[in-house]
């Protein structure tokens, strides 16, 4: 009988500890990284006047209410369209600038990435740098330690709860919630949302980082069937870099660059820089790699080392496969046109439908208990229910008329003809009108919407049925 242990389908997490790096990718991850993280932290604490009894919070995605405020767009729940061409156009343009170069996106712009990078710089700020790390993890456990392992962790965690509770103050005001929520009277909505964003950040960016990248993020796992040759991908030059007999170090006799050609190998130093500064840990030489999120912290280390020795850079550079190959990289193909295309059709379709929405939205409803009344006078009385929306964040004026007034009369008893910006109300409309065979009679109310100078922006028709028997 063998004793030979089943191969377990668990593959255990091998720390990386990443080495710092300068050049123009790391400046412009840094500068996505400091700008996001500004604009995530401080935006709900950025005020936007938007006029008496309406939130003045920058963004605010007011459930209550039923209302998203975004700047000086005001979107009501009749708008949530706009939210699905926001998504679509999100999608198409993720596939669009995969298709040109690769998962940049997760390189510089997701959330996981930026906040895996804060908390590697947390971590490299208390427990030192790579090498220091490195040791740090290895020491058995000492108050030393202690220390600086638990130092860490609590930044990580004091970061976590500031974003989870950032994240919430994006659907409640966040002036209210900071004294409700440190007061204990928050609802359990807030502390649960905050809760879960404090647990997902606190272990995915500062335990499972890459992790998640390679195992739990799908686009990691259907981008490549987005890529063809003529995708940008940071891609090591094999050719020039192994030459016939393969890499090897600048030994005494071979740093000379056409010394080291001579002797049949390649520009490759064998320094290992990017495999140390990549935050996946894979080995960039060894080919196209679907955990790679293209963050081009490679080439920076590459075009150091081969700065230093004199060689040319660009052994590790953005690159497609045709352009390895000596080819043209073609950008222009259809399916390009096609995302770009649809791109463009969904920005104009939104654009039209921002600039052209009503000012005010209607809904007239019957009122069928009781379906009419006969008055002393003998007329019939129908009652209606008048919804009335504010779309906008000015004032909005209203005028009642009957289109078709033969025989009819209007009453509208709570009638106000001011509506303040982003209000909902409901009118009770009463109509008389003389009784007639048929049993309902068709009427038609014109709304006229004024603005503050009493100037007609709009006009609506509605129409309705008038019970007489």
């Amino acid at each position: 009988m063998s004793n030979q242990q089943p191969e377990s389908l668990y593959q255990k997490r091998i720390p990386i500890f990443t080495r710092e790096v300068k050049g123009k990718f790391r400046t412009f991850k840094s500068a996505v990284l400091y700008f996001g993280l500004a604009v995530f932290y401080l935006l709900p604490w950025l005020p936007w006047p938007r006029g008496e009894n309406i939130p003045s919070q920058a963004v605010l995605f007011d459930l209550a209410s039923r209302r998203f405020y975004v700047l000086g767009l005001d979107v009501d729940i009749q708008n949530i369209m706009w939210l699905a061409g926001v998504l679509m156009l999100f999608a198409f343009f993720l596939f669009f600038i995969t298709n040109i170069a690769g998962r940049v996106f997760c390189g510089y712009f997701c959330f996981q990435t930026i906040w895996t990078d804060l908390f590697i710089k947390i971590e490299g700020w208390i427990q030192g740098g790579r090498n220091k790390r490195q040791k740090l993890y290895d020491m058995p456990w000492n108050a030393q330690k202690v220390l600086r392992v638990g130092g860490t962790w609590l930044t990580w965690l004091i970061v976590a709860v500031w974003t989870g509770f950032t994240f919430t103050a994006y659907w409640t005001p966040a002036t209210e919630l900071i004294v409700l929520f440190f007061s204990g009277q928050a609802p359990f909505a807030a502390y649960g949302t905050t809760l879960f964003i404090t647990t997902t950040t606190f272990i995915m960016a500062g335990f499972a980082r890459e992790q998640v990248c390679s195992y739990m993020c799908p686009y990691a796992r259907f981008q490549g069937v987005m890529f063809d040759k003529d995708t940008l991908v940071v891609a090591y030059d094999e050719k020039r870099g192994e030459g016939t007999k393969g890499r090897i170090k600048p030994v005494k006799e071979l740093r000379d660059l056409t010394a080291r050609h001579e002797a049949g190998h390649g520009d490759c130093v064998d320094c290992e820089l990017c495999v140390q500064v990549c935050p996946a840990g894979i080995d960039i030489r060894e080919g196209l790699n679907y955990k790679c999120i293209t963050c081009g912290l490679c080439i920076d280390a590459c075009n150091t080392m081969m700065t230093k020795t004199g060689y040319p850079t660009g052994l590790i550079r953005y690159d497609s496969l045709n352009g390895l190959e000596g080819k043209k990289t073609h950008f222009i193909t259809p399916r390009n046109l096609g995302y770009g295309s649809v791109i463009l059709i969904v920005v104009g379709i939104l654009a039209w439908s921002i600039m052209t929405s009503a000012q005010m939205s209607f809904l007239l409803e019957k009122t069928r208990t009781p379906a009419f009344t006969r008055m002393s006078d003998g007329l019939i009385q129908n009652r209606y229910t008048l919804k009335l929306n504010n779309l906008t964040m000015t004032p909005k004026t209203v005028e009642l008329k009957l289109a078709d007034a033969d025989g009819i009369s209007l009453n509208v008893p709570e009638k106000n003809e001011t509506l303040a910006p982003g209000v909902r109300r409901n009118w009770s409309v009463l109509i008389h009108q003389t009784v007639k065979e048929a049993p309902t009679q068709p009427v038609n109310l014109e709304i006229l919407v004024k603005d503050e100078q009493g100037n007609v922006i709009e006009t609506h028709n509605l129409s309705s049925t008038f019970v007489t028997k």
